[in-house]
């Protein structure tokens, strides 16, 4: 039972939540608050699962919330005032996030800069861009195809959903069934190790970080299309919810572990809390205090399995 809750901890706190909520807020299993839970908990997941890779190389990224909100406003703006249309622009915004994530790659691989460093420098960059940009105003007037995919449904699911269900099963093969993926993990477990081994890390870290600023700028875009406009204060605190969601679905400070089930679990888990405080009418800001709670929590756990795990492996070779 105890190796059980283990490795299904992730889980068995998303349900415990969620029957918690049931309990307490009848109208929290609804058919419409649940597909409102679905959407929020897209746009955290979303930038998890680049985040998730970023934390798997002994990384983090700082800057995925102003990487969001430069996308949107960027794909926006030139698919309006710009007149390039909808889809140019969104795919201009998208590369705009992996140009990003490129940069971070940049100093820290060439640059020799700390992850923590580079992404809080990008974080800064994005969201000065995006306010220059934009002039500090929102930037309306999107047409329906911009829209469509925040606001429509495919089969009774959101359109945020299925865009979710195809990146996460995508990054999920990359992990998991790809020699990339095998590099990534073994980066995390040991990096100078790996060099050694004849792995290029520049070249794995720059795929990183290209990912994780192209899933940022995908939640950008879509919560720029569930606004019907692009507000240059959109992202703010994404990164924070982004590491929660991946720290609690199993993914190691330290590197070497995790993975996108555990992610996409843990960003369910920020969503359910969210939407049921809200349900509960816990004020805004004691929310913020409770977000902070829960991530201290999962950085705890976090370093208390990494030290049984240690305490278990020293202890093998004895009983053996």
């Amino acid at each position: 039972m105890s190796e059980f809750l283990r490795r299904n901890s992730t889980y068995v706190i998303l349900l415990a939540i969620v029957l918690g909520f049931a309990v307490l807020a009848p109208e929290f299993l609804t058919v419409n608050n649940l597909l409102t839970v679905a959407l929020q908990s897209t746009l955290v997941a979303l930038a998890a699962i680049g985040m998730t890779l970023a934390i798997i190389t002994g990384g983090i990224d700082l800057s995925v919330g102003s990487v969001a909100a430069l996308s949107g406003a960027l794909a926006a703006g030139l698919a309006t005032r710009g007149g390039l249309g909808t889809y140019p622009g969104l795919l201009i915004g998208l590369m705009a996030g992996a140009g990003m994530g490129l940069l971070n790659a940049v100093m820290i691989v060439w640059g020799r800069i700390p992850p923590f460093v580079a992404t809080l420098a990008s974080m800064a960059i994005a969201r000065g861009l995006t306010l220059v940009y934009t002039q500090g105003r929102p930037i309306a007037g999107l047409d329906r195809a911009f829209t469509f995919w925040g606001s429509e449904s495919l089969l009774g699911v959101p359109m945020p959903v299925w865009v979710l269900l195809v990146v996460a099963v995508l990054v999920h093969l990359l992990l998991s069934q790809t020699a990339l993926g095998l590099h990534i993990y073994a980066i995390g477990g040991g990096e100078e190790t790996t060099r050694l081994a004849g792995v290029n890390v520049g070249v794995v870290k720059v795929c990183v970080y290209v990912i994780s600023g192209a899933t940022a700028a995908l939640s950008g875009l879509i919560l720029t299309a569930r606004l019907w406009s692009a507000q240059p204060n959109i992202g703010v605190g994404l990164e924070l919810d982004a590491i929660a969601a991946a720290v609690l679905g199993g993914s190691s400070l330290a590197g070497g572990v995790g993975g996108i089930p555990g992610t996409l679990a843990g960003a369910f888990i920020i969503g359910v809390l969210s939407n049921g405080l809200n349900l509960l009418e816990v004020p805004s800001y004691n929310q913020q205090v409770i977000k902070g709670l829960v991530f201290i929590l999962a950085v705890m756990l976090d370093y208390f399995i990494k030290q049984r795990r240690t305490v278990r492996t020293r202890r093998a070779p004895l009983a053996g």
